[in-house]
């Protein structure tokens, strides 16, 4: 999870929560299906398990439309410089 005080390399990119997704196997956790946008077409959905932490530390899940951020950071050392 990205730190609010993080310095590490990241990207913050919009997305939207299309489809809850509950699995057949009563053992598996549902999933949440996350369209990430500016994502290219055939790449743009992620599935994760539909778990989040409130700021109380209560457990909760999303629900389809919500909006959401993705955030992707790497340790410095796993980046290099971009040319413009």
């Amino acid at each position: 999870m990205a730190d609010k005080g993080s310095k590490k390399p990241h990207a913050k990119k919009a997305g939207i929560v299309r489809k809850i997704v509950v699995s057949p196997v009563p053992d598996d956790p549902e999933k949440a299906e996350i369209e990430v946008k500016d994502a290219d077409d055939l790449y743009k959905e992620l599935r994760i398990e539909n778990t989040l932490q409130d700021s109380k530390g209560k457990k909760v899940k999303l629900n389809k439309g919500a909006e959401v951020d993705v955030t992707i950071e790497a340790d410095e050392k796993d980046t290099t410089p971009k040319s413009e």
